[in-house]
């Protein structure tokens, strides 16, 4: 794997040397856009939206409409916004990470410690791990600031990036129906299939099941065949009646 960022977490006054590397990648199937006439690569440019010529990407600037004018970013800009930030991971405080809302998670990398580093390194997972707590910080990742979880996974530091509150809209515009329309007698029927589908988590039970019958019909039409999917068809309920339809999928669990 390539390190995609290198610097330090800063864990009080001890700083740790890291790398990060991405911790996930896409199970989805890298598929390439062609010409239905010649099946050849379609290639995007980057246009001049006035003289519609291609602009060299090192010739392409950063700016931000400020008053119907442009106001041009460059590097030296990104780094001033943040200076002490640039290189450096800031544990700012602890919390427990059932407290953390999922709607918050992006992205995790796995961090790994420069050689100078790998005491500190060693004492702050474990710390993690024997506390039960996760931190949270602030760092800098193509020019654009993050705020981030760093939490142990199976014994080594994971950083995942979280979004602000800004990042998260609001609801306020949804239709949602209010919950004391739900009676007791249906309400107890709910939680108890609840209960009846509830399980340990293991995510080695949920696979990328349509990128695998996608390859699966790729494969087939290169033999000039057509391969053969399951297609889950969705059962209508016999009764209209929330309460009904319960209880016949608590009756078709149990069966």
């Amino acid at each position: 794997m390539r390190a995609i960022w290198k610097g330090s977490i800063g864990f009080g006054l001890v700083n740790i040397p890291v790398r990060l590397y991405s911790a996930v990648q896409n199970s989805h199937l890298d598929l390439d856009m062609l010409d239905s006439k010649d099946h050849a690569h379609i290639k995007f440019q980057r246009i001049n939206e006035r003289t519609r010529k291609e602009v060299p990407y090192d010739k392409i600037v950063k700016g931000y409409l400020l008053k119907d004018q442009y106001v041009i970013l460059d590097e030296q800009d990104f780094e001033d916004a943040s200076p002490e930030k640039t290189k450096m991971i800031e544990l700012e405080n602890f919390v427990d990470i059932e407290e953390i809302n999922p709607i918050y998670y992006e992205t995790s990398y796995y961090a790994e410690p420069e050689a100078q580093g790998k005491k500190a390194y060693a004492l702050l997972l474990k710390a993690l791990i024997q506390s039960k707590k996760a931190g949270i910080a602030r760092f800098v990742l193509r020019s654009t600031e993050n705020l981030c979880v760093i939490h142990p996974l199976d014994e080594i530091i994971v950083v995942t990036k979280i979004r602000f509150q800004e990042e998260i809209r609001t609801a306020e515009e949804m239709k949602i129906p209010p919950i004391n329309t739900i009676n007791k007698k249906e309400l107890d029927v709910g939680l108890a299939l609840i209960k009846q589908y509830t399980s340990a988590f293991d995510i080695k039970n949920f696979k990328d099941e349509y990128t695998q019958e996608l390859l699966k019909i790729i494969k087939a039409k290169a033999k000039g065949k057509r391969a053969t999917v399951k297609k889950l068809e969705p059962k209508a309920a016999s009764s209209d009646d929330l309460y009904e339809q319960l209880m016949q999928s608590l009756n078709k669990k149990g069966a």
